[in-house]
């Protein structure tokens, strides 16, 4: 198992809280009171782990007002994961809830991670997260999977993220996010012009972008693209399970020759990126060594055996994958039993996906491949912030 791309903090024990997975149900100010006597035995807390639990607004309220009045807290806090903590609250427990936890974070200067992952927002928090999002100068890690944002969420999220960059550049004079995570939140093409605004803002800190299983469809993948493009030091790039077709593949390689130093980790595993996409993807392995490259995945893209004996046993041959553990690309349109699966199997001794499933390419569609869809121009980046200058957070 790869464990490319995780970020950790080193903390001392004795300053670490946390309770998570306990399946605690914390619905009144009494469920919470044992948990707040034992924080106020901290000298110092550089994390606090209440994952796994359950809490209504009412103990939510002594918490924060704790955490905001507590210097030991909102002096030290770094990391902060609060990921799946509504489990069978009423929305108006939640909004109330993340209303007081974004406020007490706001106090806490030197938090720079974030989870709030498997917590169903939806569209009735946006305004909480958008307003937290924007003025968290501090946040380098930002982790929202799973939280039922839907589109219009997404493109508040983006808006967001872009005016946290303009904030960062402010104090710091440079952006210090490196960490975006919003996988499984069907933002689809609604958000994406904005999604990639914000990405387009932290063109220097981005690190890591992760957005696996989003229904984002080829159009809403091509202006993705174009944020990413102007990222500068990434090194992890998750989009497992969207839909890019090859025009969106073919124009994604373009761009990768600016991560060979960079670049850890790529998923692109269900992706339908076609033989063509995917090939101009892999042709730049073969002319360019990414020295750092440990993940890549590149199931179910309908890459074709002519693909594989051309590109990927040369890629092997040329050794320009040399720090590469693990590789995944079955489930695409290879010969069983073939010279070629044998010969990678011999070339490659990191660890490789099961070479057992493999599509199979009927006559029809190989005579009539999926139509491509119209693409978009380039998004105007400085158009759409300068739309948003004149603009104020909705309250």
């Amino acid at each position: 198992m790869s464990t490319s791309c995780t970020f950790t903090f080193t903390h001392d024990p004795k300053e670490i809280y946390d309770i998570s997975g306990k399946a605690l149900k914390l619905t009144t100010s009494e469920d919470i009171k044992e948990i707040i006597e034992n924080l106020s035995k901290y000298e110092k807390v550089t994390k606090i782990d209440i994952s796994g639990n359950t809490i209504s607004d009412e103990p939510s309220k002594d918490l924060a007002d704790f955490i905001k009045n507590t210097p030991a807290i909102f002096e030290n806090l770094v990391e902060c994961n609060f990921a799946d903590i509504y489990t069978s609250r009423l929305v108006d427990e939640v909004v109330k809830s993340l209303d007081l936890f974004s406020e007490a974070f706001l106090k806490c200067e030197k938090l720079t991670y974030i989870n709030l992952s498997d917590n169903a927002f939806g569209l009735r928090t946006i305004d909480i997260l958008e307003k937290f999002i924007a003025e968290k100068v501090s946040l380098k890690h930002l982790i929202l999977s799973n939280n039922g944002m839907g589109p219009f969420a997404g493109e508040r999220i983006g808006k967001a993220l872009t005016y946290l960059s303009q904030a960062q550049t402010k104090k710091y004079g440079k952006t210090i996010l490196e960490t975006f995570i919003c996988g499984r939140n069907r933002l689809e093409n609604g958000s994406a012009k904005y999604i990639s605004l914000g990405l387009y803002s932290f063109a220097e800190s981005l690190k890591t972008v992760r957005l696996y299983q989003n229904g984002i469809r080829p159009e809403g993948i091509h202006f993705l693209i174009e944020g990413l493009l102007n990222c500068n030091v990434l090194e992890c790039i998750d989009l497992q399970d969207n839909t890019f077709t090859s025009k969106p593949g073919t124009k994604f390689a373009e761009g990768m020759p600016k991560w060979a130093n960079s670049l850890v980790e790529l998923n692109l595993n269900d992706c339908l990126i076609k033989n063509e996409g995917s090939r101009a993807i892999l042709t730049q392995f073969l002319s360019v060594e990414f020295k750092k490259l440990e993940t890549l995945k590149l199931q179910y893209n309908e890459i074709l055996q002519e693909t594989l004996e051309s590109v990927i046993i040369p890629i092997f041959e040329s050794n320009h994958l040399p720090s590469l553990k693990l590789l995944e690309i079955s489930g695409n349109i290879f010969e069983e039993e073939s010279e070629a699966i044998e010969a990678l199997q011999e070339l490659y001794t990191g660890e490789l996906d099961e070479l057992d499933e493999f599509e199979e390419l009927d006559s029809e569609e190989e005579d009539s491949e999926e139509e491509e869809e119209e693409l978009s121009e380039k998004v105007d980046f400085e158009d759409l912030i300068e739309g948003l200058s004149g603009l104020k957070l909705q309250q």
